[in-house]
C-alpha cells in the first residue's frame, strides 16, 4: 500500500473517530442543556408568581380573585411568534397553586382543582423547604411526553402558606433541540469532510514529494541524467539535499573508477605500438624503416592526446546535470566560424560547401558546448566525405526548436552500425586511412544535445549521410 494512502487512512481514522466522538458528545449535551436552560427560566417564573399570589392566598381571596379567569385566558392565548425560524402559536406553561397541605386551589389547565398534590415532588419538597422540581410523563410509554415541573413557595414571613408550580412540556422544546442538532450535525459533518480533504491534500503533497524523490533516485541508479526535484518543507527539503549529495559522492567515485578502466583499456593499443616501435628503433635498420617507426610513434602519441582530451571534455559534460549559462547564438555565424577553422581540411579534400542556413535563425544554449558539438559534427562529416564531394549545411525551425542538418557525400553507413554511432568508443574505419577514431565525437554531441533538451539522429540519404542535431530556438 502506498505511503500516501497509509498516511491518509491513519489521518482518516483519527479525524473521523475524533470528529464522531466530539460530535456525538455535543449532540448528547444539547437536550439536557436546553432543558437546564428552560428549568432556570421556570424557577424565575415560579418565584415571580409566588410573590404575585402571596397576598391573595394569605387573605383567603385566591379562589374569589380574577386569577383563575386570567390563568384560563392565558392558556387560550395564541402567540404568533417566530423564534429563529420556528413558529410558536400556543402557550405551553401550565400553572397550578396549592395550599399548605398540597391541595390544588387553582389550575390553568382546569384539571386538578381540589386534588391532593402533596405527594408530587415539586409540591412535597417545596413544602419541606427544599427546591421542588420533578419531571413526569403524561404517557408512561412515551419518553417524549415528559413535563418539567418547578415549584416555588408562597411565604408569609417565615411560614410556607402555599406552593405555585410552573410546568413546561419537553415536547415544546423538541423542535429547538432537533433544529440545533440538525445544524450542528451538518456543521460537524462539514468540518469532518473539510478535515479529511485537508488530510487528503496533505497526503497527496507528501506522497507526491516522495514520488519525485523516488523517481529521481531511480533515474540516478539507472545512470540517467536527472534534475533534483524541487521539494519544499523542512525534513523533505533536507532529504532531497542529502540524496543529491549522496548521488554526487557515489556518482563521482563510480565515474572516476569507470573512466580509469576505460582510459586504461583504450591506451593499451597505442602504448603497445609506441613501445614496440621504440624497441625496434634501438636496433640497426634502414633510415626509411626508422622514419616509418618514428611516424608511428608520433601518430599513436597524437591519438593518445586526442583520446585524453576528448575523454576530459566528455567527462565534463556527463557530470553536469544542467546548463551553467545560456545565451543566444546566430546559427549561421556559429557554423561559419567552425567551417573557417576547418578550411585547410575542406580545401585539401576539394569539398564543395553549401551553407543554406538562414541568417535569422538563432539558438539558445551554452556557447562553448554548442561550438564543441558543431566541431565534432563537422569532424565526423569530413572524415567520411569523399574527395571532391558535397558538404551541405541546412537548418529548419520546428515548433520552437531548431534542427541543424549536416550532410556529407560519401558511402552509406551499414545498417548494423546506425543505431550504435552515438555509443562511447564505437567507431567505423575512416575511408581515407582505414583507422578508427576514438569513438567519442558523436557521443559528446549526444550528451550536449541532451543537456539542451534535444537529440541527434544520423541517417543515410541518397549519395551520402546526414546528421540532424535538435536544439532549442531562441
Amino acid at each position: 500500500m502506498p505511503l500516501g494512502v497509509r498516511i491518509f487512512l491513519v489521518y482518516f481514522l483519527f479525524v473521523g473517530l475524533s470528529g464522531w466522538f466530539v460530535l456525538s458528545t455535543v449532540m448528547d449535551e444539547i437536550r439536557p442543556g436546553v432543558r437546564q436552560s428552560t428549568e432556570e427560566t421556570l424557577v424565575d417564573t415560579a418565584n415571580l408568581l409566588a410573590e404575585i399570589l402571596r397576598e391573595d392566598l394569605k387573605s383567603g381571596r385566591l379562589t374569589q380573585s380574577r386569577l383563575s379567569e386570567q390563568l384560563n385566558s392565558y392558556g387560550q392565548r395564541r402567540p404568533q411568534a417566530n423564534i429563529w425560524g420556528l413558529d410558536k402559536s400556543r402557550v405551553d406553561h401550565r400553572i397550578y397553586v396549592t395550599d399548605a397541605k398540597g391541595i390544588v386551589l387553582l389550575d390553568s389547565a382546569g384539571e386538578a382543582v381540589g386534588q391532593d398534590y402533596s405527594r408530587w415532588n415539586d409540591v412535597y419538597l417545596t413544602l419541606k423547604g427544599q427546591y421542588g422540581a420533578r419531571s413526569s410523563r403524561e404517557d408512561p410509554q412515551d419518553p417524549d411526553s415528559s413535563v418539567m415541573y418547578v415549584a416555588a413557595p408562597i411565604m408569609d414571613g417565615e411560614r410556607i402558606i402555599g406552593v405555585v408550580s410552573v410546568a413546561k412540556p419537553n415536547r415544546a422544546l423538541q423542535p429547538y433541540i432537533e433544529r440545533s442538532q440538525t445544524r450542528l450535525g451538518w456543521l460537524g459533518a462539514g468540518l469532518i469532510v473539510l478535515g479529511l480533504l485537508i488530510g487528503g491534500l496533505l497526503s497527496w503533497w507528501l506522497s507526491g514529494a516522495l514520488r519525485r524523490l523516488t523517481r529521481y533516485a531511480q533515474a540516478v541508479s539507472e545512470g540517467q541524467r536527472a534534475e533534483l526535484p524541487s521539494v519544499r518543507g523542512g525534513e523533505l527539503g533536507q532529504l532531497a539535499v542529502a540524496v543529491e549529495r549522496m548521488r554526487t559522492e557515489l556518482e563521482g567515485k563510480a565515474y572516476v573508477e569507470r573512466y580509469v578502466h576505460t582510459l586504461t583499456h583504450e591506451l593499451k593499443s597505442p602504448l603497445a605500438a609506441i613501445r614496440g616501435a621504440a624497441e625496434l628503433l634501438g636496433s640497426d635498420m634502414p633510415s626509411e624503416q626508422r622514419q616509418r617507426f618514428v611516424s608511428n610513434i608520433e601518430q599513436e602519441s597524437a591519438r593518445m592526446q586526442q583520446l585524453i582530451e576528448r575523454l576530459l571534455h566528455l567527462a565534463q559534460v556527463e557530470q553536469r546535470q544542467g546548463l551553467e549559462e545560456q545565451e543566444v547564438l546566430v546559427l549561421r555565424e556559429l557554423l561559419e566560424d567552425q567551417l573557417q577553422a576547418q578550411v585547410a581540411r575542406i580545401e585539401g579534400l576539394g569539398l564543395q560547401v553549401d551553407n543554406r542556413i538562414d541568417g535569422a535563425l538563432r539558438v539558445c544554449g551554452e556557447a562553448f558546448l554548442l561550438r564543441q558539438a558543431v566541431t565534432n559534427l563537422l569532424d565526423n562529416a569530413l572524415d567520411f566525405s569523399v574527395p571532391g564531394g558535397l558538404l551541405r549545411l541546412a537548418a529548419d525551425a520546428v515548433q520552437g526548436r531548431i534542427v541543424l542538418r549536416v550532410f556529407n557525400q560519401g558511402e552509406a553507413i551499414p545498417d548494423y552500425a546506425l543505431g550504435r554511432l552515438t555509443e562511447r568508443f564505437y567507431s567505423l574505419p575512416r575511408p581515407a586511412s582505414g583507422r578508427k577514431s576514438t569513438g567519442l565525437g558523436l557521443n559528446f554531441v549526444q550528451e550536449v544535445a541532451t543537456l539542451h533538451g534535444g537529440s541527434i539522429r544520423v541517417t543515410n540519404l541518397a549519395e551520402g549521410v546526414e546528421a540532424a542535431l535538435d536544439l532549442p530556438a531562441a
